[in-house]
């Protein structure tokens, strides 16, 4: 008897976007094995591609990698995009983690959503080979949806995956992407880049002052940026919470040495009052204005 084959097993860079999902279903239509792979940070979570992940019928794997990941935040080898997302750096690190496993759990290969000049910044042409060489995956990375613009992989080169059945697809317009959407009854599917903080203008913002004030800022700190109205008095960050949902969060992330403000008899915001060094008298100056601004029963006495 013939020994039946094996199947090829691939690790596959799952964010829950368009790109990512087709990149899954243009390898199972080459019967591979597909196992996704999401990280978690302090500016981006799984959710999205746990969903996917149910429609695709593929086990999941989720890493948290939020200490790793705010280093290169805030100290990108590859610099910043229009915001504050170091996305060459990001995938960067997202790759090399991937091989790790990749090797350790022996999967064949690992794929990602990438297409060819779809983000100026990480998917030009020098950007992906760049991240290919620094990864310590070189050869062994796939990006089904542009393969065929890019060097072929070992495992094309064997014959092992099918050149002729990935795509070369590149650009910023989606007219294939949606155009295989179709094929494959994929309707729900958010748009490119959503889900990460760190690529809207308004949360950078807030992250550079936060980050100017205090540069050793940790994870409990990035949480907070998530979260209400903020304000700075020197070195003092005041937090005002905008609804009940997010003063309970406050409460939670209120750590030892901060002032937490909780009105009793009279409905208003909770604010948090944090400090690298000592709470000032301006700021619980600033945090009365606040409370009677923010609290419509205080204003109207």
């Amino acid at each position: 008897m013939k020994k039946k084959k094996a199947k090829l097993r691939g690790l596959a860079l799952l964010s829950g976007g368009l790109d990512s999902i087709l990149a899954v279903k243009i390898l199972q239509e080459q019967g591979i094995e597909v196992t996704g792979l999401s990280f978690t940070s302090y500016f981006f979570d799984s959710e999205l591609a746990q969903k996917a992940a149910q429609i695709l019928k593929i086990e999941l794997k989720v890493v948290d990698f939020s200490e790793e990941h705010l280093k290169i935040v805030k100290n990108p080898a590859y610099g910043h995009g229009k915001a504050i997302n170091p996305c060459i750096d990001c995938h960067l690190l997202m790759i090399k983690q991937a091989g790790e496993i990749m090797k350790k759990e022996k999967f064949d290969f690992i794929a990602t959503g990438e297409v060819l000049g779809e983000r100026p910044m990480s998917q030009n042409r020098k950007s992906l080979d760049l991240i290919e060489e620094k990864s310590g995956v070189k050869g062994y990375l796939l990006r089904p949806l542009s393969a065929k613009l890019l060097s072929p992989t070992i495992l094309e080169e064997k014959g092992l995956i099918k050149r002729d059945l990935l795509l070369d697809i590149q650009g910023r317009r989606r007219e294939k992407q949606m155009t295989l959407a179709k094929k494959y009854g994929i309707k729900d599917y958010p748009t490119p880049a959503g889900g990460c903080l760190l690529t809207e203008v308004q949360f950078g913002e807030r992250f550079k002052d936060m980050i100017n004030q205090w540069t050793e800022a940790k994870g409990n700190d990035m949480q907070l940026l998530r979260l209400g109205r903020h304000f700075w008095e020197k070195d003092n960050l005041i937090l005002v919470g905008r609804n009940k949902e997010e003063n309970d969060k406050i409460k939670e992330l209120t750590q030892k040495g901060d002032l937490l403000i909780e009105p009793k008899e009279f409905p208003g915001p909770s604010i948090l009052v944090r400090s690298k060094d000592m709470i000032s008298k301006e700021s619980l100056i600033r945090v009365k204005e606040l409370m009677i601004k923010y609290s419509s029963k205080l204003k109207k006495k």
